[in-house]
């Protein structure tokens, strides 16, 4: 299965590698000056982190002034939340065409979960959730990014929901969240440890998780 997306973003494209900023929708010259550094700044936020990536490495990277950063964006943590908020929709998007692509029976589809994560890590283009890594960079109180981690969690959690519901799982609701503390777990492993070994843990987990253990 592969994760494709027609945009780039820090975790996906075809097999879930992301694309570079300059191979989505043609070559960054083509493109607007705001999608030129929304582009960069996805990939430089993703791979060397938010604190660690400064404007002008951005603007360096999308071949766009700072006149048209700040007419676009306003500041820099504006267009963190932008990266964020496309990051997520990109995630998304992927991540349940993914499990789709398992087939179209709901069981198949929940079962493919923990496989998708494993493609995912496989990419080579594994950075880890954008949510997560933006959280452990900024204060935990940090009001902006703490309310798009719940709306992304959120809208995660109702599609996951809706497809234990269609599979017949007992307590969906309860289900997705038990699947949603497992996609949060693997994903930090995977990230610290880098050991793939989790995903086999893990897909027993899943199997307990909605009956099919």
């Amino acid at each position: 299965m592969e994760f494709s997306h027609e945009n780039e973003a820090c975790v996906l494209g075809a097999g879930f590698r992301a694309l570079s900023p300059a191979s989505a929708d043609g070559t960054v010259s083509e493109r607007p000056a705001g999608e030129r550094i929304l582009a960069a700044a996805r990939e430089l936020f993703c791979r060397d982190g938010i604190h660690a990536t400064g404007i002008d490495r951005i603007l360096a990277a999308a071949g766009a002034s700072k006149m048209a950063l700040y007419a676009r964006f306003g500041s820099k943590d504006a267009l963190v939340q932008e990266v964020l908020l496309r990051e997520g929709a990109a995630w998304r998007e992927a991540f349940f065409a993914e499990l789709a692509q398992a087939g179209p029976d709901p069981m198949t589809q929940l079962l493919a979960v923990v496989p998708a994560l494993g493609a995912w890590f496989d990419s080579g283009r594994f950075y880890g959730c954008s949510f997560m890594n933006a959280a452990a960079e900024h204060s935990k109180g940090e009001p902006h990014l703490r309310a798009l981690a719940v709306e992304h969690h959120r809208l995660i959690r109702e599609r996951l929901t809706a497809i234990a519901q269609a599979a017949g799982v007992p307590a969906p609701a309860k289900v997705a969240r038990q699947i949603m503390l497992l996609l949060d777990g693997v994903i930090a492993s995977l990230m610290v440890a880098g050991d793939p070994s989790v995903l086999e843990v893990a897909g027993d987990n899943l199997r307990g998780i909605v009956g099919r253990g």
